[in-house]
């Protein structure tokens, strides 16, 4: 007898691929049965028929890794609990390098693995061909092999997950439309389709391509767009053989699987071709691309190359099969900022299979416990605004997307397609001072400044890239007279009304009640004491503050603070981002400068550290707030957008006698390391809490109605050990170059990793902040009494530890002692 159709379910999931039947299955095992899923065709017809399949763990970040290791092991054992076969093979992979550059990437990778408990090995060319005898490999330069890898079934993994969830009590339709979202007072509370409509308290929105047509039935941006994505499946060839573990060849753009006895290539063009510019059709199911050999004749080449075989091999299919992509090819997760629970899981960047199974759990855990359980910042909906939906920037953002898979990982490595994007009023200015710029949240920002002589491009490169000595004069200038920096991208978030500060108090780590005219440095903290994000909260007056924070955070932001505003109360949020530039004037030289353009008493006592004050300068009235994130005195300017150029010409004009140069990005990061101060997102994430960070003294235990987080930090702090830690550290020799993701060591045992790096001019050497972690604990004396070392790309440097700022400007003197940490003010 057939079911009734239903009218109500707990959760709603649009979309039957391997995510939406992923999000079923662990919403299931978490014990919220009462779930339906809905698939406008057959399970895994959309994307996830046609996927690869390759599962390869080693991501960049250590929680993205720890996901497809929960795939690993969920696809490894599903077939035993739901009887059905997933395809799973635990084949290992090898990756191979062409080049001097690719083989300190795949070394790099190896540190990297080694810091997250991943099995790597780095083999040589004559290693590499036993294990992967096919191909030709004597124009190679070395390998890494991670046995941990294989290649798993899509279609069969899907229908074993779907299993799963109908066997805990999810129901599973096929042949639904769903055509809108039900939404009342700003929560969607159901979905509309063409059998009726169903209520429901959750609603996820798993449909793949089609996601960013279900989330604009809402209000719900989800940027991503399609691009064509092929590969072969050839006939039998010798020596192929059902072990034969997956091969990625990232100098050919290429990847190779064994498939009945033949192989399956295909790769990442440097230059993809978009798809579905007028929305995919409806009915694109179980379907294909025309075949596009020009398309396709970069990787047939490199192919060529690799398995000379392939040259009188039989072409058996030609799949070309659009996939979604995102604007930097990270996937999409969790509660749409827009929309009260709505959630979201796609845009997975051809990488579905092997995330699935770690996401789907991650976004069910999301879904039933109110927030993620762990730090999730790289793939998080909320790193995105409503301006990322724009269906032209996507079209050409794409075309550069689907290549990185396999493009050159260069340190600071910028993406060049669908930019200009957003531009600070200064931008003209500052091109025609030879800034190179980069791009943060869409924003144009100086990264560095070339001299007259030079070009302003960088040229990449995993040692000095050409722009270090333009940093070296920016830092020097810093340290020893003036610059300028145009940080017109921080966020800026006003809250207002009567309960501002009450609500602001409760939310915040700090006290913020404080005097009119005062900033207070604080984070915002979750239940389990981690950093949601750090910020500069300025007191404007008793029911208005303005608050300064990241580039990138301004949606995440404004999205924890109206999440932990209670209903009814008095306190408005409005993000004035646009309204402000502002302009950062620091070195020892600033108050002079400044002096020279406003009335205003700039001296300490009429000045002092963290006020915040409306002052005029030149014809303009703005805001300074007396603030440094490079460790010298300075002010940031918060200007009015339509003063900015006036106030910027009318600092040159007073500081040209006083030193004053721009400076950019590159420099601030360099300065900021060198005294040490913490940065989120990397120091600072929601899996670390400010004992860990070193930031307690911006935590007020004692103040009157607590603060979320307060709890666990209680805990944590009766617990009395920290098992982990930021430390900063210095590399003893003068040369190398840090860019985070180095592993670092202890006695030689690997400890953990480099968060942050950059070279510090004023100390003439690499400096970076590290998490390190310990199970009895990362006291003083394990810290002091350990013999660290950084493995750079396979080779280890003696790096010295410091429990304190190695750089003290009080005294103009570097200090390499170690004391007590000193972390940002």
């Amino acid at each position: 007898m057939t079911k009734a159709f239903p009218t109500q379910a707990r959760v709603v999931i649009i979309g039957g691929g391997i995510v939406g039947c992923s999000v079923a299955y662990h919403l299931t095992k978490l014990g919220w049965t009462d779930v339906v899923l809905l698939e406008q065709g057959q399970l895994s017809g959309g994307t996830t028929w046609h996927a690869a399949g390759l599962v390869g763990q080693l991501r960049s970040h250590a929680n993205m890794t720890g996901l497809i290791k929960y795939s690993t092991k969920l696809y490894s054992e599903l077939e035993a609990e739901t009887g059905l076969a997933t395809g799973w093979k635990n084949c290992g992979s090898l990756a191979v390098a062409r080049t001097q550059d690719r083989m300190t990437v795949l070394k790099r990778t190896a540190a990297s693995a080694r810091a997250q408990g991943v099995d790597v090995d780095v083999v040589s060319p004559r290693e590499a061909a036993d294990i992967w005898p096919v191909m030709a490999s004597d124009d190679l330069v070395g390998a890494v092999w991670l046995p941990g890898d294989g290649k798993a079934n899509p279609t069969d993994l899907t229908q074993s997950l779907a299993k799963g969830a109908r066997n805990r009590g999810a129901r599973v339709i096929e042949r639904v439309k769903v055509s809108g979202i039900t939404v009342k007072n700003g929560v969607a509370c159901g979905v509309e389709t063409d059998q009726g409509n169903i209520a429901a308290d959750v609603v996820v929105n798993c449909a793949g391509q089609w996601a960013r047509q279900v989330g604009l039935m809402c209000g719900v941006s989800v940027p991503l767009h399609s691009a064509e994505h092929m590969y072969i499946v050839t006939g039998k060839i010798d020596g192929v053989h059902p072990d034969l573990p997956v091969l990625r060849d990232p100098d050919g753009f290429i990847y190779f699987k064994e498939e009945v006895g033949g192989l399956v290539m295909g790769g990442f063009e440097p230059e993809a071709k978009p798809w579905g510019m007028s929305g995919i059709p409806e009915n694109f199911e179980f379907a294909l691309l025309p075949d596009n050999w020009d398309q396709f004749e970069i990787l047939m080449q490199n192919a060529l190359i690799r398995v000379p075989q392939l040259e009188h091999a039989e072409v058996r299919k030609f799949y070309n099969g659009p996939e979604s992509f995102t604007p930097d090819n990270n996937f999409i997760l969790g509660e749409a900022p827009e929309l009260k629970n709505f959630f979201v899981g796609a845009g997975f960047n051809s990488m579905g299979i092997a995330s699935a199974g770690g996401a789907g759990r991650a976004l069910a855990e999301w879904i039933v416990n109110g927030a993620p359980t762990m730090d999730l910042w790289p793939v998080d909906i909320r790193r995105f605004a409503s301006f990322n939906n724009n269906p032209r920037w996507l079209h050409d953002r794409v075309k550069e997307t689907l290549g990185l898979h396999y493009a050159m990982p260069w340190p600071n490595r910028e993406l060049d397609t669908a930019r200009p994007f957003r531009r600070s009023p200064l931008y003209d200015r500052l091109a025609a001072k030879g800034a190179c710029f980069g791009s943060k949240m869409g924003w144009e920002r100086a990264n560095w400044f070339a001299a007259a002589d030079e070009e302003p491009q960088t040229q990449y490169a995993f040692g000095r890239q050409n722009w270090h000595e333009a940093v070296k004069r920016e830092m020097k200038a810093t340290r020893e007279t003036v610059t300028l920096f145009d940080q017109t991208s921080f966020a800026k978030l006003l809250v207002q009304g009567r309960d501002a500060c009450v609500v602001l108090n409760r939310i915040c780590a700090a006290d913020v009640d404080v005097e009119i005219g005062r900033s207070v440095y604080t984070g915002m903290l979750n239940e389990r004491g981690g950093y949601e994000t750090d910020l500069t909260v300025m007191r404007l007056a008793a029911d208005k503050f303005l608050i300064v924070t990241g580039s990138a955070q301004a949606v995440h932001d404004a999205d924890w603070i109206r999440r932990n505003t209670p209903e009814g109360s008095h306190a408005c949020l409005t993000d004035v981002t646009s309204s402000y530039s502002v302009l950062a004037l620091m070195g020892p030289n600033s108050r002079a400068v400044l002096s020279k353009v406003t009335s205003a008493d700039l001296s300490n006592a009429g000045f002092p550290f963290a006020t915040i004050r409306e002052i005029d300068i030149g014809y303009a009235t703005a805001y300074a707030n007396r603030m440094t994130y490079v460790g010298e005195l300075g002010w940031e300017l918060i200007v009015p957008t339509e003063f900015a150029v006036g106030v910027y010409e009318t600092l040159h004009e007073a500081g040209r006698e006083l030193g004053l140069i721009d400076a950019g990005y590159y420099a601030l990061e360099a300065l900021r390391l060198e005294k040490g101060f913490r940065a989120w997102s990397r120091e600072l994430t929601p899996d670390i809490n400010p004992f860990e960070a070193g930031l307690s003294f911006a935590v007020a235990l004692d103040k009157p109605g607590g603060f979320i987080g307060k709890d666990a930090l209680v805990k944590a702090r009766e617990g009395g050990v920290l098992r982990r830690r930021i430390v900063q550290f210095t590399v003893d020799h003068s040369v190398p170059m840090l860019w985070g993701g180095e592993l670092i060591l202890r006695d030689g045992k690997p400890v953990g990793e480099v968060r942050s790096g950059a070279y510090g001019h004023t100390l003439g050497r690499s400096v970076a902040l590290g998490l390190i972690e310990h199970p009895d604990g990362v006291s003083k004396e394990f810290i002091e009494s350990g013999s660290f070392s950084i493995d750079l790309a396979g080779e280890l440097y003696p790096a010295t530890a410091h429990m304190r700022s190695p750089y003290d400007p009080k005294s103009d003197r570097v200090k390499a002692d170690i004391v007590t940490v000193q972390a940002a003010a």
